[in-house]
């Protein structure tokens, strides 16, 4: 079965963004398809409006950390979802049985953006999604807030450095169209005049850095997805899949490559510590053997050393052989331990050298 698309849900506090997950929930089981899968990761919410297969607060307790640790409103915040990333794995466990039932796992982030874009939870939650599954994130907006074209520009800003920041496909849903339509902001966004036009009413200093960095983010709106809807109404949701299914083609083609070669490039990491870990073990043990044959005579087996001991296992008469703790560990190669056939060669390689200059 293909794998269910992640659709990571940020945005401000009071944009509208646990109303838009509840309508997205709602849209999606309307369809009578597969039911998405939900994730809530704000520990603080009260009443969640839409049910959730796994909830954060089933497991961390935001107020107790809070009491224990002495942390305010956001440390709290903080510190439970860096509580709750140690045991990530576990949830994309639960991801990868659900695959095969669910087309999309949506997930709701806390409404202090910055702890999840700025900490090391959020770090960690992303990335463990994107090198799994098809990630997409959709950045919340208040529409009726931003017709001043100042606070639409730092909208725009936190919007590229999220982007820059997360490093996967990106969707801008400007919410609350009933309230105001947002074709203003797609037109100060395709228009430079047009917006050059609207700052020329503001006098103030962050007008003219406004104006400044309206050039910088052109690039940045060239390629930027951006749909119009409203939580309330469930407007605009028919639009927000379309370009869902673009971004999730635009992870195949441009994402998953880099997130393949960075698996790749951390596994040859890995396996190369590994053999330079085997290679000092050899050095360390022929340092031992040159060294025992040196201060011991060669029929004074009284002397040896515990290198020597270890070295000469197995080799006992069945009347002297003892039980242990050891020979109850499962000895099997494993995928995780690749490394000891070679490790058995070279002991067994060891023993032979030793028996020779003794």
């Amino acid at each position: 079965a293909a794998a269910p698309v992640c659709v990571l849900v940020l945005g401000m506090a009071g944009s509208g963004k646990t109303t838009f997950v509840q309508r997205l929930v709602a849209w999606l089981q309307a369809q009578r398809g597969p039911s998405p899968y939900v994730i809530n990761l704000d520990p603080a919410v009260r009443d969640l409006p839409f049910p959730a297969n796994i909830d954060i607060r089933d497991t961390v307790k935001y107020k107790e950390v809070m009491k224990q640790y002495g942390l305010g409103p956001n440390g709290g915040i903080v510190t439970s979802l860096n509580l709750f990333a140690t045991r990530f794995d576990q949830v994309m466990k639960f991801i990868e049985k659900r695959q095969n039932s669910s087309k999309y796992v949506v997930i709701d982030t806390p409404g202090q953006i910055e702890v999840f874009t700025w900490s090391a939870s959020g770090t960690i939650i992303t990335e463990a999604l994107a090198s799994s599954f098809p990630s997409v994130v959709v950045y919340v907006m208040d529409t009726s807030r931003s017709t001043n074209p100042v606070t639409f520009m730092s909208n725009m800003l936190y919007a590229c450095s999220i982007l820059y920041k997360t490093k996967l496909p990106f969707i801008v849903v400007m919410n609350k169209t009933d309230i105001i339509d947002h074709s203003f902001a797609v037109e100060w966004m395709q228009d430079f005049d047009t917006f050059q036009d609207a700052l020329n009413q503001e006098t103030s200093y962050v007008s003219n850095l406004t104006r400044s960095m309206s050039l910088v983010l052109d690039e940045f709106y060239s390629s930027l997805k951006v749909v119009g809807v409203s939580a309330v109404l469930g407007t605009g949701l028919d639009d927000f899949f379309l370009q869902l299914s673009k971004a999730v083609d635009e992870y195949e083609r441009e994402y998953r490559p880099e997130y393949e070669r960075l698996r790749k490039t951390l596994e040859k990491a890995q396996h190369k510590q590994k053999r330079e870990q085997l290679e000092h073990l050899r050095k360390d043990m022929d340092g031992m053997c040159v060294q025992g044959n040196t201060l011991t005579g060669s029929g004074d087996a009284s002397a040896m050393g515990p290198s020597e001991l270890i070295l000469t296992r197995g080799t006992l008469d069945e009347e002297e052989e003892t039980e242990s703790d050891t020979d109850d560990i499962d000895h099997e190669v494993t995928e995780e331990s690749h490394e000891e056939p070679a490790f058995r060669n070279f002991m067994q390689e060891m023993r032979l050298k030793y028996q020779r200059s003794s």
